[in-house]
C-alpha cells in the first residue's frame, strides 16, 4: 500500500490528467443523486398502507375538509386543485392552511407538483412520521453524486481522453469496447468510471508485469540499452543496489565510451551501491571493453555484470551497428550471453517509445522494458500501449532520482495511479 501511495503521488502529471478529464465527462450531461439513495418509489406508496392516498388520520373529524371529497385529514390528491399546495410554487386560490403544515413545506421536493398535504399535527402516528422525514426531510442532508448514462457519447469522450494520454489509438479503442460491454446505458458515477477503467488497464498490464529473472549462469550478463537521456546510467546503479541488497555479487561496466560524464556518473552510483566499475579510456571500443568486463566478471565469480551502452537514436544506422557488434563480441565469449537485454525507456517521449522498442529489438533482441521518469509527465498512458502491442516484460518503473525510487512493475498499482482510483 505504501508503494502505490508513492506511486500515485509521483504521477501526478498522468494521474491528474485523467482524473479530471474523467471527471468533466462524467458531469457533462451527468445527474445528481444522493448518495446510497434507493431506487425512486411512486410518490403515492409514502404512506404504510396500501392505499392510492396517503391518510394519516384514521378517523374524519368534523375540522374543515381540504380535499375534494370527505377523507382523513391527510391525504394525497392525484390531480390539483383549488387546495393549498406544500410545493413551493404558488396554487390558485390558496384557502388557509392549519399552522402545523408551514413547518413541513419547505421540505417537500419541489419537483412534486401534485402532492397536497394536510397534516393534522394530533392525530400523525409515530411512524409515519419517522418515514415522512427519512424518506423526504433527511435526503437533503446526503451529499450529491454526478451519475452519467454510459453511451456513444461518453465512450468517445473517453477514448480521446485515453488517446490523450499516450495510450495511442488501437489501445485506447480497446479499452473502451471492453468497458462498454456489460455497462451500456448504465448510470455510472466518476469513482465508477476510474474503477472500471483501472480494471481494464490492469487486466491488459498483468501478462507483462514479471521481474527480470535471475539464472544459475555466472556471470549472468545483462546488457542495458536505450537512447540519449532515457536513464541507463542511472538505472544501472540503481539495479546494481538492488542485487546488492539482495547478496549479489554485482560488477558494472562502463561501455559509454564516448561520453566521459557517463563513466563518471556511474562511478559515484557504483560507490553508493558498493559495486565495482569497470572503465575504458574516453574514445575506445566498447565491445572490447565488455569483454575484458565478461573475462573478470567470470574469474571473480560475480553473480551479474551490468553493462552500460552509449545513447543512441534508433535512426542512426551506424549508432545502431555498433551496439550490434557489441552483442556479437559478447557472444563469442558465451554463446547464450547476454542473458538480458534491458531497453530503458523515457516515459515523456510519448508515442515515441513505440518505434523505439521496433528498432531495438531488431539489434539486441529487447527482452525486457524498464520504464523511467514516469514522475515528470502526463504521458504514462504510452506503457499501456507498449504492453498492448509488444507484450514484452516490464521489469521496473522509474519514478524518481533518489536509488530506491526503482519500484518492481504492479500492474493493479499502475492502473489505479494511472487512472486516479481508489478501489
Amino acid at each position: 500500500m505504501s508503494f502505490f501511495k508513492k506511486l500515485k503521488d509521483r504521477l501526478f502529471r498522468s494521474s491528474s490528467k485523467l482524473e479530471e478529464g474523467i471527471d468533466h465527462i462524467v458531469k457533462d450531461g451527468g445527474l445528481g443523486e444522493p448518495e446510497g439513495a434507493p431506487e425512486p418509489t411512486p410518490e403515492h406508496e409514502v404512506a404504510s398502507e396500501p392505499t392510492p392516498k396517503l391518510e394519516v388520520a384514521p378517523e374524519p373529524t368534523p375540522e374543515p375538509e381540504v380535499a375534494s371529497e370527505p377523507t382523513p385529514k391527510l391525504e394525497v390528491a392525484p390531480e390539483p386543485t383549488p387546495e393549498p399546495e406544500v410545493a413551493p410554487e404558488p396554487t390558485p386560490e390558496p384557502e388557509a392552511v392549519p399552522e402545523s403544515t408551514s413547518s413541513f413545506q419547505e421540505g417537500i421536493n419541489p419537483s412534486n407538483k401534485s402532492t397536497k398535504v394536510v397534516l393534522d399535527d394530533e392525530k400523525v402516528s409515530e411512524p409515519v412520521k419517522t418515514n415522512f422525514f427519512k424518506r423526504i426531510i433527511g435526503s437533503k442532508n446526503k451529499s450529491q453524486i454526478i451519475k452519467r448514462a454510459l453511451d456513444d457519447e461518453m465512450l468517445e469522450a473517453l477514448e480521446e481522453l485515453l488517446i490523450a494520454s499516450d495510450m495511442g489509438v488501437e489501445t485506447a479503442v480497446r479499452v473502451t469496447a471492453n468497458l462498454a460491454e456489460g455497462n451500456m446505458g448504465r448510470r455510472l458515477s466518476t469513482k465508477e468510471v476510474k474503477g472500471l477503467l483501472a480494471n481494464q488497464i490492469a487486466e491488459i498490464m498483468d501478462s507483462v508485469a514479471k521481474p527480470m529473472p535471475i539464472f544459475s549462469k555466472r556471470p549472468q550478463v545483462v546488457l542495458v540499452v536505450g537512447v540519449n537521456g532515457s536513464g541507463k546510467t542511472t538505472t544501472i546503479g540503481k539495479l546494481a543496489s538492488q542485487f546488492k541488497m539482495a547478496n549479489k555479487k554485482v560488477i558494472i561496466a562502463a561501455g559509454d565510451t564516448f561520453r566521459a560524464a557517463a563513466v563518471e556518473q556511474l562511478q559515484v552510483w557504483g560507490d553508493r551501491a558498493q559495486v565495482p566499475v569497470l572503465t575504458a579510456p574516453e574514445g575506445s571500443d566498447p565491445a572490447s571493453l565488455a569483454f575484458e568486463a565478461m573475462t573478470k566478471a567470470e574469474k571473480d565469480g560475480a553473480d551479474l555484470l551490468l553493462i552500460d551502452t552509449a545513447g543512441r537514436l534508433q535512426n542512426r544506422s551506424d549508432l545502431m551497428e555498433e551496439l550490434a557488434k557489441i552483442v556479437r563480441v559478447i557472444k563469442k565469449k558465451d554463446p547464450t550471453a547476454p542473458h538480458n537485454t534491458l531497453l530503458v525507456l523515457d516515459a515523456t517521449t510519448g508515442q515515441n517509445a513505440l518505434n523505439q522498442v521496433e528498432v531495438f529489438r531488431q539489434i539486441s533482441e529487447v527482452s525486457g522494458l524498464i520504464m523511467t521518469k514516469l514522475d515528470g509527465t502526463a504521458k504514462g498512458g504510452v506503457l499501456v500501449a507498449l504492453a498492448d502491442k509488444f507484450g514484452l516484460p516490464v521489469h521496473a518503473i522509474g519514478i524518481g532520482e533518489q536509488i530506491d525510487d526503482l519500484a518492481p512493475f504492479d500492474s493493479k498499482d499502475f492502473a489505479r495511479a494511472l487512472t486516479g482510483s481508489d478501489n
